[in-house]
């Protein structure tokens, strides 16, 4: 797994990120490319990475590079993850895996005829309590699934000025408070329930129709700290925030809340799965800690502590007990799966990672839940 050199596509909020947690394992980062040039020379420097690409043509020609990282705006996704899988390469790519599912579907589809790896980065999945969850729900521990309804919410986008690529439809696609944080929790409760979200009713709110946007970028979550200038008015056609009413394929009745102008909620994921025997609560701004509720007994806190958790658990705890495991140790753990996964070569092999099919259903549901929004009333999930 160490010989395998990887190149870094993005020198964004994401690129750094992705690059730290891949040395924390082992794998060898030997290139990043940014917009421009300059921007891959001065992260190339900046995170002393060897090569800085000049190009994206030059990263498809380097034969040393095996696996590609996507993370550049959400409107390039689908043509670079093309191109790598067409060039063999494997690819691990940010969230959403394309601009919509006419795209992802493409990808789905050479993924599978490539016989390569190819990932989504749903990162939330590896905090070592929802993958505990996971594992207590398989066993049966929790019953019959009744329910699951929580919230991801975030203040970043809060007031008018605050400003970001991510806002635009042309960059970020339709939807964005959903595709862009809604699709980890809406990713996270399906795995660990091994449920499918059918249906959907939605109703979401553009709060600022209107955003100044600087004279120059903002890098993702940097608005309260840069110091912003001269400033033009953007019209903005993605939501704030928003409400989803949800069906599962059991049964399962649930809703989500999103938001990206909650004040005072910097990054929060929430869950409540309710069950026939118990339920369970986690969030995501206490992430080394699961309420597990009962009726009979006195409800339970389990801590983040390999000795007391299962297998599946321990598999993604690297330190003991009262020792937190945060945000940054998600991305580790999704990368070590999925860096493992390559090196046993046994591409036939369940995959411990959210593949690009996985990708593709995240898709299909905001497409699903913007027409619902549109229309005003409850739409199937097409299941890709």
């Amino acid at each position: 797994m160490n010989n395998i050199k990887t190149a870094i596509i993005g020198a964004g909020f994401m690129g750094p990120a992705h690059t730290e947690a891949l040395r924390r394992i082992g794998i060898n980062v030997a290139g990043i490319l940014g917009v421009d040039e300059a921007e891959s020379n001065k992260a190339a420097a900046s995170l002393g990475i060897p090569k800085a690409y000049k190009s994206w043509e030059a990263v498809l020609k380097d034969t040393d590079i095996q696996v590609v990282h996507i993370t550049t705006p959400n409107k390039l996704h689908y043509r670079m993850a093309k191109e790598a899988l067409n060039a063999g390469k494997h690819v691990l790519c940010e969230k959403p895996l394309a601009m919509n599912s006419k795209e992802s579907g493409e990808l789905v589809e050479l993924a599978k005829k490539s016989g390569l790896a190819a990932g989504v980065n749903y990162n939330m999945r590896f905090y070592p309590l929802c993958v505990e969850a996971k594992n207590m729900v398989a066993a049966g521990q929790l019953g019959d699934i009744y329910s699951i309804v929580g919230s991801y919410v975030q203040d970043w986008l809060l007031f008018p000025t605050d400003y970001n690529w991510r806002v635009l439809a042309e960059e970020g696609g339709a939807t964005r408070a959903i595709a862009d944080i809604g699709t980890h929790w809406l990713d996270m409760v399906q795995n660990i329930t091994g449920l499918k979200v059918v249906a959907v009713c939605a109703d979401l709110k553009i709060v600022h129709p209107i955003r100044k946007r600087p004279k120059g970028e903002v890098e993702t979550f940097s608005g309260k700290v840069q110091q912003i200038q001269a400033t033009e008015d953007v019209k903005i056609t993605t939501e704030d925030c928003g409400t989803v009413l949800l069906r599962f394929n059991n049964g399962a009745k649930g809703n989500l809340w999103v938001s990206q102008i909650t004040a005072g909620r910097k990054n929060c994921l929430r869950f409540e799965i309710s069950g026939s025997k118990k339920a369970l609560y986690w969030n995501s701004e206490t992430p080394n800690e699961i309420w597990v509720g009962a009726r009979e007994k006195a409800n339970d806190l389990l801590l983040k502590d390999p000795g007391l958790l299962s297998e599946a658990g321990r598999s993604v705890a690297s330190y003991p007990g009262g020792h937190n495991e945060g945000y940054p140790d998600s991305f580790k753990q999704c990368f070590k799966k999925f860096y493992t996964y390559i090196a046993t070569g046994d591409f036939n092999a369940p995959k411990p990672f959210a593949t690009f099919e996985d990708g593709h259903h995240e898709i299909l549901l905001c497409e699903a839940i913007h027409k619902s929004h549109l229309e005003g009333k409850w739409v199937e999930v097409i299941q890709g």
